[in-house]
């Protein structure tokens, strides 16, 4: 059976790593993007080098309509999908919640929350048997902070974050008998691009010393936990959660 990924937020981070890691596993991999044109078509170069067959598609997962055209782009050009990996998500600079305005909290949950959500409905759609699909996988990704709770820095994305474990938790649920495993990793304290959103570039560094195993991780380690629970080697996984923190 053809594997076919789809990646929201790919262009860059964790996104990045699991497309490369996916494309060496044999998936033809769809490379969501909101900005970052340049960035995506680099990758999918990289990744073509390498033998793998990719494409990148523009879409802001927070708008319904840029969402259905992402999946339609894929149904066209790659076929129907048998994998998701909800990665697209955001933050904003370090502020505590007495500081909070509606405004932030609306970008954040839409991204975070509502483009989960709707690609998540769009993916069960064409992977349910329910639906004539073939089954499938979705893993959301998630953060330790939705545990940890990210007091006096982002409240607000780990509130966001911790939707996305009861999302998992549901979801895996509804369609666990319609041949779809639902599934999350909570990353954290990973060298990305991220955390000059949140106003500190440094953050792994200056926090690194405080767990247990005194390093910060790398995008690629979370990308192998990813692709585990695409795996057949998960086949009787789901609603699970996998947590690459560090031991934190």
């Amino acid at each position: 059976m053809k594997r076919i990924l789809v990646i929201t937020g790919g262009d860059r981070g964790i996104g990045a790593a699991t497309a490369r890691l996916a494309a060496d596993q044999g998936y033809a991999v769809c490379i969501n993007y909101r900005k970052d044109k340049k960035a995506a078509d680099a990758l999918v170069e990289e990744i073509k080098a390498d033998g793998g067959h990719a494409i990148a598609v523009g879409a802001d997962v927070s708008l319904e309509s840029d969402v259905e055209n992402l999946f339609s782009v894929v149904d066209k050009q790659l076929g129907s999908i048998t994998a998701l990996v909800n990665n697209a998500g955001i933050l904003e600079r370090q502020i505590r919640v007495e500081d909070v305005d509606a405004a932030r909290l609306n970008r954040i949950f839409a991204v975070n929350v509502i483009g989960s959500f709707l690609c998540a409905r769009a993916a069960v759609k064409r992977m349910s048997i329910k639906h004539g699909g073939r089954g499938g996988a979705i893993v959301n990704v998630s953060s330790a902070a939705s545990r940890l709770g990210a007091a006096g820095e982002y409240v607000d994305y780990a509130s966001s974050k911790g939707a996305i474990d009861t999302m998992t938790i549901g979801l895996s649920r509804e369609v666990a008998g319609e041949g779809i495993r639902v599934n999350a990793v909570r990353p954290g304290f990973i060298y990305t691009d991220m955390h000059a959103s949140g106003g500190e570039p440094g953050r792994v560094d200056r926090i690194k010393d405080s767990l247990p195993m005194k390093r910060g991780g790398q995008p690629a380690e979370v990308a192998n936990a990813i692709l585990w629970l695409l795996s057949g080697e998960a086949s009787y996984t789901t609603g699970t959660f996998i947590d690459l923190a560090g031991g934190k």
